[in-house]
């Protein structure tokens, strides 16, 4: 069963840039701590006491194989239960050496839903790897299959989390030491972050949270949450230049009043939404759609899956462990969507992700073709993209909207 398993797979009718790049791919497992973090679980403003959050990164980077051979087997991953244990394949090898004599990476970090792991969207880390960049995935504590605790630890520390994983790689990039020194490019990072990730990724880029969001029963007792407002001192000191683009796939929070147009104009680097035309948690207009046409001074795009639901684009194809029980209502029904086939929305993330990032992190232009795209006047109908063959863009919509002093 584990063979099933695969996080690596290529569709015959997926889109050109899902195509597996030059590179060879290595992966590593690393644990960073985050020392002096509010204890929101266990107390309520002042007196939320301190505690240290480990957090375990998957790690994939361009490697030089030196004579081996391409695949790995993830062990011991969690389902969505918590409980049972999966293996999954993919063509990275484990502690591959890095690859050499070529300039420092730009860094994705990826941040998964609540709850999630570092896994569910392992097909972006070696897709992503083989095309040249490095790219992180995030455990966050509390927020696991294995450590589901309350949610309030996930409102309060999704984009600390996706930040302070900034500067531990950046630290990593800088000793000679680590097996990152010199191969990652902290200066040139993009989040990629799915439903609470998303969450996570737009505070990060720049979207602090609105005032009644701290008020909310599920929020952090005692206003804690304050430090994510937009527009205050706290807020204002954690933004890091660093952060250049982000990719937020069903991002959640504005159907729950955590966002208005304040501190959603206040998102000025390039964002990449995806989502499903019925995203049932999210919400999609009300919802997603509203994120994406609010972010007004930023260029922003967002890719459409028409009739899927919140499991749009980011979730791995559902292990042959979960298929069984009733759906939704069962493990299958956590990643997989009742209408499009994951792995074909995967190709497709990948693809444009591909050609995303390309543009805004690496700046190359001849990859903004594949998002300078025509619309059917028929709303998704079948269209005519660079990069898609004939009858596959079906049931897509892709916009695109410029910041509004342009």
């Amino acid at each position: 069963m584990a063979q099933a398993n695969r996080i690596d797979t290529v569709l015959p009718d997926a889109p050109e840039l899902a195509v597996r790049g030059p590179h060879s791919v290595g992966v590593r497992t690393l644990t960073v701590t985050s020392l002096d973090r509010l204890d929101v679980l266990n107390g309520a403003g002042s007196d939320a006491p301190l505690y240290d959050r480990p957090l375990v990164l998957e790690i994939w980077y361009p490697a030089d194989l030196q004579g081996e051979q391409p695949g790995t087997t993830y062990t011991d991953v969690p389902l969505v239960d918590g409980v049972t244990r999966i293996a999954l394949e993919g063509q990275a090898v484990r502690d591959a050496a890095p690859l050499q004599g070529r300039p420092a990476a730009p860094l994705v970090i990826v941040s998964h839903g609540y709850p999630g792991n570092r896994f569910l969207l392992s097909h972006f880390g070696e897709h992503l790897a083989s095309k040249g960049y490095v790219v992180a995935a995030i455990d966050h504590f509390e927020s696991t299959y294995d450590n589901q605790l309350g949610f309030a630890s996930t409102l309060m520390h999704r984009s600390p989390d996706q930040l302070f994983v900034l500067d531990a790689i950046a630290d990593e990039a800088a000793d000679p030491a680590s097996f990152l020194n010199a191969i990652v490019d902290p200066d040139r990072t993009a989040i990629i972050g799915y439903s609470m990730g998303g969450y996570g990724a737009l505070i990060s880029a720049g979207a602090g949270v609105s005032d009644t969001s701290t008020q909310l029963g599920f929020a952090p007792a005692g206003g804690n949450l304050a430090a994510l407002q937009a527009g205050t001192p706290a807020y204002d000191a954690q933004r890091d230049p660093r952060l250049k683009a982000i990719i937020a796939i069903g991002p959640w929070g504005f159907n729950a009043g955590f966002w208005d147009a304040r501190g959603l104009s206040g998102i000025t680097i390039p964002t990449l939404f995806m989502a499903g035309s019925l995203d049932q948690v999210s919400g999609y207009d009300p919802g997603v759609r509203t994120l994406y046409q609010s972010a007004v001074n930023a260029e922003r795009y967002l890719l459409t899956f028409d009739n899927a639901g919140h499991n749009a684009a980011a979730p791995m194809p559902a292990p042959i462990e979960s298929q069984t029980g009733a759906v939704p209502d069962s493990p299958f029904g956590h990643y997989a969507d009742a209408v499009w086939s994951t792995q074909r929305m995967n190709n497709i993330a990948q693809h444009f992700a591909t050609a995303f990032l390309d543009t805004h992190l690496r700046d190359d232009p001849s990859q903004r073709r594949y998002l300078d795209v025509t619309q059917s006047a028929e709303p998704f109908g079948e269209q005519d993209w660079p990069g898609f063959a004939p009858n596959t863009t079906r049931g897509l919509r892709l916009e695109h909207a410029y910041p509004t002093e342009k």
